[in-house]
């Protein structure tokens, strides 16, 4: 990614104010930009390496790239994208937390590039009196306007005090740092439109935005936790090179778009009538990421000589479970025709496999969209 056009384009939703300006900004002088990562869960799936990748794009072109991780922002609780409050967090979970993202996320950032920062270090420190500044620029009309608080109050649900102030707590963070542009996902929009009107306000000058696209899990909806159908960066080589194989094909450039640095032009002439043969190459490169050359050979080993030759029926009953849903949950409502004694004993046995991965454990949240139990038993998983 060499180009200023590819810098703007790939990874990118939207570009606030204009992309035009952003780019003519980066012609001219090397930029100052950051993402902010809230540090209230321990695992990361591959919709957040977007960000990450989208980050490191402006770091190799020689921008000054900071990661920055909300350990003030977090004592408040980020709402966006949420119907219900935020329970708060322990400094204790928050440390943890981070250790955890540093650990998975240098999978795929060179942190010899980017700056780390936390926004405790000023936040925290703010008196009564610099609180108030900060409010004075944005008004309370505005902040109660965004979506899903007006959803909370129009079904009679709290707004909490502390949830309106964060999107002012994030935007300050623009000011403190004195940024040229913030990056985040399409969710955090709102926020960050927040940060460029204090930064106009307050340290009178231009803010950039750039949303980063949400992907879909491995079932063909938004990728997410609560949902079920995401793809680990703890995962095993085998276990992600098997879900990616098991996706819909026409998911297929997206990820490669999204997730991978293969020349746009390599991907606009991938040949669609092989959609297996682009699969495979994606499920490699993938793979490799997160587990270098040895890991990949792994996963591709362990689709072309377990998954592949034990291909599942291309027609197959449903299994429609709810989000978080256990396998052995799942299995005794699936109608299979025998015993929970024997459903158990099955598991024991490693006789039941979700995408070609073997599952022992009973209480093991089902992810995926091939459920196979003993030789011969299918189902296709729904997440309701």
């Amino acid at each position: 990614m060499n180009t200023n056009t590819d810098l703007l384009t790939r990874r990118v939703a939207k570009i606030l104010p204009s992309k035009e300006g952003l780019e003519k900004l980066i012609s001219g002088k090397k930029i100052r930009l950051y993402q902010g990562f809230d540090p209230t869960f321990n695992q990361l799936h591959l919709g957040h390496t977007i960000g990450f990748r989208k980050l490191m794009d402006f770091a190799r072109a020689g921008h000054e790239v900071i990661f920055l991780f909300g350990t003030g922002t977090v004592l408040a609780g980020d709402p966006s994208e949420r119907d219900t409050g935020r329970k708060l967090i322990t400094q204790e979970e928050i440390d943890e937390n981070i250790k955890s993202w540093k650990e998975q996320v240098s999978k795929i950032v060179d942190f010899d590039l980017v700056k780390i920062r936390q926004n405790g270090d000023w936040l925290t420190e703010l008196k009564l009196k610099d609180i108030i500044k900060i409010g004075s620029n944005i008004s309370a009309t505005q902040l109660f306007k965004r979506e899903n608080f007006t959803r909370r109050i129009a079904k009679g649900d709290v707004v909490w005090y502390h949830e309106t102030m964060y999107p002012l707590l994030q935007g300050y963070d623009s000011v403190v740092m004195d940024v040229d542009l913030e990056i985040g996902g399409t969710d955090q929009e709102f926020n960050m439109l927040i940060g460029r009107e204090l930064q106009r306000k307050m340290n009178d000058r231009e803010k950039f935005v750039l949303t980063t696209p949400m992907i879909n899990g491995v079932d063909g909806k938004k990728m997410s936790k609560s949902v079920g159908n995401c793809i680990w960066l703890t995962d095993k080589p085998e276990t992600i090179y098997s879900k990616i194989m098991s996706m819909a094909d026409d998911m297929i450039t997206t990820y490669y778009e999204l997730l991978t640095d293969i020349p746009m032009d390599e991907i606009a002439n991938l040949d669609p009538s092989k959609p297996i043969e682009n699969k495979k190459r994606l499920a490699y490169d993938i793979t490799r990421q997160l587990h270098g050359e040895a890991g990949a050979k792994i996963g591709e080993s362990h689709y072309n000589t377990v998954i592949q030759p034990k291909a599942a029926p291309s027609e197959m009953p449903e299994l429609k479970i709810l989000p978080n849903t256990s396998i052995l949950d799942a299995l005794k409502s699936a109608e299979l025709g025998v015993s929970n004694a024997d459903i158990k004993r099955t598991l024991e046995q490693n006789g039941v496999e979700v995408d070609g991965v073997k599952v022992s454990d009973p209480q093991a949240v089902v992810t995926g969209q091939i459920l196979k139990f003993g030789k011969r038993t299918y189902r296709k998983i729904v997440i309701k």
